[in-house]
């Protein structure tokens, strides 16, 4: 596998969830007390694989916004 490969993923539970809330990338950015990025986001959404560290700041940015207890699980299929 190359590496474009590798790391794209097709598009995760996170944009339907996100879709469901009626979120946008800037809401989630606004909400959150940790250092995130529209691009974090807008990537999180698409596939792009992230490390663990921004998956979790992506995952409680989503918590605190929809306040509800979702898991990475729930938010990435990898």
């Amino acid at each position: 596998m190359d590496n474009a490969t590798d790391r794209d993923l097709g598009p995760q539970p996170i944009s339907e969830l996100m879709d469901k809330h009626a979120l946008k990338p800037h809401d989630l950015v606004a909400v959150s007390t940790e250092q995130i990025t529209h691009k974090m986001v807008t990537r999180a959404c698409k596939g792009r694989r992230l490390s663990r560290n921004v998956q979790l700041k992506v995952l409680r940015a989503l918590n605190a916004a929809t306040e509800q207890a979702y898991g990475l699980g729930d938010l990435f299929t990898y």
